[in-house]
């Protein structure tokens, strides 16, 4: 089973080939640089340095949110586009859940985090032990402060993974917890834990269409809470 998977919920971006566990191709850029500019790119020199082409690929996936909106619709476009045309499966991930598939080796809780803005985080965390992850809360959005809060007293050493990283690390040192931020390297969201989770989700027997794929914004935008407010003072 060979996945393609994208990642692109973030100023980071990456793309992986992955067979079974092997990781076989991966590119990573964080230079600024729009998706919609380097994701096609980046995808297209991944098969060709790695001697593969999209025939090879037997199913896409792609880190479906939450994250940038403008991030998630290009990568999703991306994903799904590639899939109808190759007629293959398509799986969608949580951003979050991704992100700790990428450090699963560790032992404690891996407290995933984006910076949402205002003041707040796309948070969800998970307990990794001896290799098997066990989701703690759902993806939400919240106050990075709340978020710490209910991590008080977990008892456990706290690793903080995500482009949100700095803001739950200095929450957590804020009442004491022990927490650390993962290497440069490892701590931002990567396409190999996006390959990870959707060879745990995929079944030959399960609807994986491209037609069924959706971001998952958790909130809505600024642009809709805007409209929303008017509507209601009108």
């Amino acid at each position: 089973m060979r996945i393609l998977a994208v990642e692109s919920s973030a100023k980071p971006a990456s793309i992986a080939v992955v067979r079974n566990e092997t990781l076989e191709a991966y590119s990573f850029q964080n230079i600024g640089l729009t998706h919609s500019r380097t994701l096609m790119p980046m995808l297209a020199d991944t098969l060709k340095n790695a001697g593969l082409s999209l025939s090879e690929i037997d199913a896409f996936a792609i880190a479906a949110g939450p994250g940038s909106f403008t991030g998630l619709r290009i990568g999703i476009a991306t994903v799904k586009g590639l899939a109808f045309g190759a007629d293959k499966p398509c799986i969608g991930v949580s951003t979050l859940e991704a992100m700790a598939e990428n450090a699963f080796f560790l032992d404690g809780v891996l407290c995933c985090g984006m910076d949402a803005r205002r003041g707040e985080v796309y948070n969800a965390n998970f307990l990794s032990s001896g290799g098997t992850l066990t989701r703690l809360c759902e993806d939400r959005a919240l106050p990075a402060e709340k978020m710490a809060e209910e991590l008080r007293n977990c008892g456990k050493k706290i690793f903080c993974i995500g482009d949100g990283a700095s803001l739950c690390y200095n929450s957590l040192r804020s009442i004491g917890e022990d927490a650390e931020i993962l290497p440069a390297h490892m701590v931002y969201q990567g396409a190999y834990g996006v390959a990870r989770l959707a060879m745990k989700k995929y079944s030959p027997d399960a609807k994986l269409s491209a037609d069924d794929l959706t971001p998952v914004y958790i909130r809505l935008s600024q642009a809709e809470r805007e409209k929303n407010e008017k509507t209601k003072n009108n």
